[in-house]
Parts: structure tokens; sequence; C-alpha cells
């Protein structure tokens, strides 16, 4: 079963997908509601990453998708960790975690999410159109949402092998799970995240001086590296960066017939947020928090 993480009306959970839309309010770009999360690739997410990128990069210039602004190499070599300069890493087994740094690192979370978001529809027939117009937006939103445009500050958060001696890898076949992790501020009248405040309108505003938390969202696995403790590690790096920021609250949504996403959560230490419940019961889904 696959794991997920829902965002605000955007919210975690391990695949929440409904009649091929997204089950919350929010639009999927949107600057105030995260992102779902997923963990799920399928498995060719190896033979489609595997580059040998000739066919990657004729199939994005034959669905026009941006290659040139951003200057995006398919056949990126993998950058040695001395290379990365980066504020949050964490290493664990054959893999490391840390923040991403390259427009391929940024592009190959994007395609993660579109293998997530297509896992269960195998016989579509524009699958791969799909998958590839979807990662070429989400890879935008990511950059959007990590290059400061926004008022939140965000993180995107991959999972990459470990370098071996001997051994090239390009960027796009190194990494094997992300998430996005963001500090967010409540807006006026809430007292915890996606809260329907009965303060007037005028005050559902981004405020600075607003109390802060941490939020994760877009949690994905590919489907070949599960179960070796990689969305554990990232959620542990999201929450020591939550620590590092000075916010004493992380939070994520996930879907209540999601069991798995549930338990994964709770072995890091998130709990049902008991105050949230009445109304995260109306979307099906469940907000947990973390105490930092």
């Amino acid at each position: 079963m696959s794991m997920v993480a829902a965002q605000l009306p955007d919210l975690l959970r391990l695949s929440a997908w409904r009649n091929g839309r997204r089950h919350f309010a929010g639009k999927f770009t949107s600057p105030h509601v995260g992102t779902r999360s997923f963990i799920r690739a399928s498995n060719d997410w190896k033979r489609e990453c595997n580059v040998d990128s000739k066919d990657v990069s004729i199939e994005c210039g034959r669905l026009g998708i941006s290659c040139g602004p951003s200057d995006l190499r398919f056949d990126r070599l993998q950058p040695t960790e001395e290379e990365i300069n980066c504020r949050h890493r964490r290493v664990f087994g054959r893999y490391i975690a840390r923040e991403a740094m390259l427009d391929e690192e940024f592009w190959t979370a994007a395609w993660l999410r579109a293998e997530s978001r297509w896992e269960d529809q195998p016989g579509d027939r524009f699958l791969q159109f799909n998958k590839r117009k979807f990662a070429d937006q989400e890879f935008h939103a990511i950059k959007r949402r990590c290059t400061g445009k926004y008022a939140e500050d965000c993180t995107c958060v991959i999972a990459v092998k470990k370098e071996e001696f001997g051994v090239k890898r390009t960027v796009l076949s190194s990494i094997v799970g992300t998430l996005d992790f963001s500090l967010k501020q409540l807006l006026c009248g809430q007292t915890f995240p996606g809260e329907r405040s009965k303060a007037p309108f005028s005050c559902g505003i981004f405020r600075s001086d607003l109390p802060r938390y941490g939020y994760i969202a877009n949690l994905c696995v590919a489907k070949y590296a599960r179960r070796q403790g990689i969305a554990s590690n990232m959620l542990f790096l999201a929450v020591d960066a939550a620590r590092s920021s000075g916010v004493h609250q992380v939070f994520v949504n996930v879907h209540k017939d999601n069991i798995t996403a549930q338990k994964l959560y709770e072995r890091i230490g998130f709990q049902i947020f008991e105050r949230a419940t009445p109304q995260t019961e109306e979307e099906k889904l469940y907000l947990l928090c973390y105490n930092v």
C-alpha cells in the first residue's frame, strides 16, 4: 500500500486521489495550501528515469516541456556530496536525505510525484503524456515554492543514493524519495492550519507576527526503494529543520482510510490533532501534529 501526506486543503495523505482529481479545495500550486503527498512510484521508475536520456529529452521537446530556461540536462551526473552545500542533511544506510539544490533534482522530485498519481492507472491511454505534463507543471511549482516567490519558506527534501566508488549515476537515477517541508504562519483567527475561522473575512490574511508552524506534504518514495526507512528519515530531517527554525509544531494531513500512512507518522511521533477532528472528518482526513 502506498503512503502519502496531504496538505491543508491540499493535505498530506498517502494517496488521496478521487475520481482522478485531488480531494481538497485548494489549487494544486496554491501558495497557501500545500500539495498532497504520496509514497508511490511505479516499477518502471528506474527504466523511465534511467537516462541515457535522449528519449526523455526528445519527449520533453515534443511535449513543449521547458528545458531551455531552466537549463535542464537529463544526462547530468550525480554531484558529489562535497559539491553540495545545504543546510540540512541526514545520512542513513545507503542513502542521504538532504535539500534539493539542482534543477534536475527538482524535476526528478516532480516526476516521482507524477508516478505516484498514476500508479493505480496503468491502463490510461495517455499515461506517459499525462505524467510528463504533470511533472513539468509540478517542476515549475516546486521551483516557485523553493525560491522565495511566496511568503512561506519551502524546502524540497530528497533522498539520494550514496556515492559508490567507480559507479557513475545520473541525477535522475540517484533520487529515490522526496517531500516538501514548509514554514507557514497561521492566519488571523486560526488556532490550527486550515481552521475555518469565525474571525471577520478581513482578518483571513497573512501577517508576519502570527505563530509559525511546519508543514509536510508531497511525500513520495520510488516503489522499488520502499521499506528501507527512506520515508522515515526524510520525515526526521523535516522535524530537525523545524527544530532549527524555532517552530514548535509540525503538521501533516493523512487520509482516514490510509492506515499504512497513519502508522508511519505514529512511529515518527505524530499524533492526531483532536481540535481539528470535527472539521477534518468532513474531508475524510486527519490532521496530525508533531510537537517539536
